[in-house]
């Protein structure tokens, strides 16, 4: 890594700079520590040793071997098309597992990492049954989050085309007579997020009695974002006769009691690797007052190395404030918060993945559920109010075999 990570030898000298890294330095003990840039902090205290890690040696894992091709499923012939369309021919570990659980009608617990090909592991089944008998408001998918809610229903739609098959995204941020007026066109399919989901029920206009399949995705962030109760009351509303599948990165002991009520005789599926952090370099960066730090990360961002650079904020204020900061100084920057619509946020994430700009400001909304590729560096220019959500922030780099690097913002000693 370019910057000097301290280990427990060195930890107690005294802090200097790592080369010629301006304001990367090593950490050093001290006083205080639970404030970022000379603001306070409103979450739990994170001691600054656990942003500092050195990537462990990826070693190489021999590929899955699936034991399934896409055409042993006997899909549908027009779904089978679409899944040529697409490339694919062999299934990822958690689709060749999941799927034939998923046809057979089997509740399913799914745990695996973000982007293992998971939204494909419920989606094409799901597809397969209603290409059968094509029910109204006969699925229903739940997401932690607007973009992840977004990326199922394009690849729903990508898997369906052709099939007269309709999906209703409902999520906040968008206009809710617009959803009202799709929910009552009767969709096949809705996806959407826990909140906008329990506003369209409170409101008569969203019934769930003749859902068939529920799908929990990302069970364990919905879990760390405070929807469970949002979460008890969507599947008291369906018949207690579905299928019920439940995907999640980990499996808490919270997640254990939801288990428990939700799922009759589940089949488990797990197919988790290590840890994304595991794989990502991790260090700190001292900075005094709140100019250090912006001049400070603006001489990071002009290194070559940080090619595609993902910055998290605390605040949506904020976070918008720094983005147009980093623009007024020639740094391509976008940002992506709670106070954008959600077109908005969706050109904002699309430019970003496309290259239009190296830099994406976000508050920690981007950190659940998102696959954005090729993340060369994540920031934490305010620190997390979580160790879970630092976990969640960095494992936006360092993913697909890359060893990625993450730089957290402390106070100087």
């Amino acid at each position: 890594m370019a910057y000097r990570n301290t280990t427990s030898a060195n930890r107690n000298r005294s802090a200097r700079p790592s080369g010629n890294r301006p304001g990367v330095r090593s950490f050093r003990p001290g006083k205080g520590g639970n404030r970022s840039g000379g603001k306070k902090r409103t979450g739990a205290y994170i001691h600054p040793s656990k942003f500092i890690n050195r990537a462990k040696p990826q070693t190489e894992e021999a590929p899955y071997e699936p034991t399934h091709l896409f055409t042993d499923f006997n899909f549908n012939a027009k779904l089978q098309s679409n899944i040529d369309y697409k490339g694919y021919t062999a299934p990822s570990a958690i689709q060749d597992q999941s799927i034939p659980h998923v046809l057979a009608g089997s509740d399913v617990i799914g745990l695996a990492n973000t982007g293992t090909g998971k939204t494909a592991a419920f989606a094409l089944p799901i597809i397969e049954r209603l290409a059968a008998k094509p029910e109204l408001n006969s699925v229903l998918i739940v997401a932690p989050t607007r973009e992840l809610a977004q990326q199922i229903d394009e690849q729903f739609r990508a898997f369906s085309y052709g099939m007269k098959l309709y999906s209703t995204l409902v999520v906040g941020g968008t206009n809710i007579d617009r959803q009202i007026q799709q929910l009552r066109r009767g969709p096949h399919v809705i996806i959407g997020t826990p909140g906008r989901l329990r506003d369209l029920m409170k409101r008569n206009v969203l019934k769930l009695d003749h859902i068939r399949t529920l799908v929990l995705d990302e069970a364990d962030r919905m879990l760390d974002m405070g929807f469970i109760n949002d979460i008890k009351a969507i599947v008291e509303e369906t018949p207690a006769d579905r299928q019920t599948l439940f995907f999640s990165a980990t499996i808490t002991p919270e997640i254990e009691k939801l288990v428990q009520g939700f799922l009759c005789d589940p089949k488990t599926v797990s197919v988790r690797t290590a840890d994304t952090s595991e794989s990502v370099d991790q260090d700190v960066v001292e900075a005094g007052d709140k100019e250090e730090k912006l001049e400070t990360l603006l001489n990071l961002l002009s290194q070559e190395e940080f090619e595609k650079v993902l910055v998290f904020g605390e605040t949506k204020f904020g976070v918008q404030r720094l983005s147009d900061h980093l623009e007024k100084s020639g740094v391509p920057s976008t940002a992506i918060h709670g106070n954008k619509s959600q077109s908005q946020r969706q050109r904002a994430l699309k430019a970003f993945k496309d290259n239009k700009v190296r830099v994406m400001v976000a508050t920690d909304v981007a950190a659940r559920g998102l696959d954005i590729p090729n993340v060369s560096h994540v920031i934490n220019f305010d620190q997390p109010q979580t160790y879970e959500d630092y976990v969640h922030r960095i494992g936006r780099t360092g993913r697909g075999g890359a060893t990625g690097k993450a730089l957290t913002f402390i106070d100087r000693r």
